[in-house]
């Protein structure tokens, strides 16, 4: 099956020290990394048709970055090249009871700074069935938000799957109205929403009466139905019990049928890129024509599976994520 995804690629750089904090670290891990380019290479490893849109620096970092990505078998011929810097980000892993936390220096990279007229979308479209792209877009510019929603326009005009995560970053907007206003339109055209409770109340103030995070999950999920009239949703549901152990669980629920996943309580080496990953795994799934509960349950268990590699980037094959979901989650070693 073949996707496009849109976005930018950044530069990731890790403490050496896994679980050392920012402050003190004196050595980092180099990555590269970002939501749209995360589900790219998952669902590549997964045997897709994968073309990956940005812009990059025109430079030694910008074309390691590029490499990094063909590894994968991911399509860049349609990225532009310019003169500027890579935007970067810094994660410092938690545990235990510190969380993980982030910090962005991607203000005025060359991707934030694209112009009309970049890329051209009708050919970069043609042909393929899913377009998947996402909210942190739209955060990064105006531009970027103008050509975020071109971008689609062009995909619904040619037939195309319209896949959007919401990813609200609360670090990279100074206003939430002006998100919802750029995410109303896109959700007018989308085909299948990714998110969780906490971006539909953090962007249009839906919450749930319940506490509990799956029914609440159910909950918004049916007023974000009456809300927007898209076909398709696809949330995630976590417990957090500490920085290094969660409880996750998944919901897709189409107009008509709604799939609760079974539960999986995981141990994080590192969550970055999970939400990617499960976003991966369940597109995939349609891209086979799976049913809505296959779907579900392999998007859940790639969701799942993610938390235990280092890094971004889910390399989990499809017979891996599927041995999760078949049960095969004791650890024990494969001789």
């Amino acid at each position: 099956m073949s996707f496009v995804t849109f976005g930018e690629i950044m530069l990731r750089l890790t403490p050496a020290l896994h679980g050392e904090k920012l402050q003190t670290t004196s050595g980092f891990n180099v990555n590269f990394a970002g939501s749209e380019s995360n589900v790219a290479s998952a669902l590549a490893v997964l045997g897709n048709e994968v073309s990956f849109v940005t812009k990059l620096p025109d430079h030694a970092i910008g074309n390691n970055a590029i490499q990094s990505l063909n590894k994968y078998g991911i399509t860049t011929n349609h990225i532009a090249k310019g003169e500027g810097r890579i935007g970067t980000y810094f994660i410092e892993i938690g545990t235990s009871i510190r969380p993980s936390s982030v910090i962005y220096d991607r203000k005025h990279s060359v991707f934030s700074e694209i112009k009309e007229g970049e890329f051209d979308w009708p050919t970069i479209l043609k042909g393929k069935k899913y377009l998947f792209i996402s909210g942190i877009t739209a955060a990064l510019s105006n531009q970027c938000a103008k050509e975020l929603i071109k971008c689609a326009y062009e995909a619904k005009q040619q037939g195309m799957i319209i896949a959007f995560d919401m990813n609200y970053r609360r670090k990279l907007w100074k206003e939430t109205s002006k998100a919802r206003a750029i995410f109303d339109e896109i959700l007018s055209i989308t085909d299948i929403l990714f998110g969780n409770t906490g971006a539909l109340n953090d962007v249009h103030g839906i919450q749930p009466n319940s506490k509990n995070t799956l029914e609440g999950t159910l909950e918004v999920i049916e007023l974000a139905k009456e809300k927007f009239g898209i076909e398709n949703y696809a949330f995630t549901v976590r417990n957090h019990i500490s920085a290094s152990t969660n409880e996750l669980q998944a919901v897709f629920s189409t107009l008509d049928n709604t799939i609760v996943s079974n539960k999986y309580t995981v141990g994080i080496l590192d969550r970055f890129g999970t939400g990617d990953a499960f976003a991966a795994g369940c597109l995939h799934g349609l891209g086979k024509a799976w049913d809505i509960e296959k779907v579900i349950e392999f998007g859940t268990a790639a969701f799942a599976l993610k938390h235990t590699i280092y890094g971004d980037q889910h390399t989990s094959t499809e017979a891996e994520i599927q041995s999760i979901v078949n049960g095969q989650t004791s650890g024990h070693v494969l001789r």
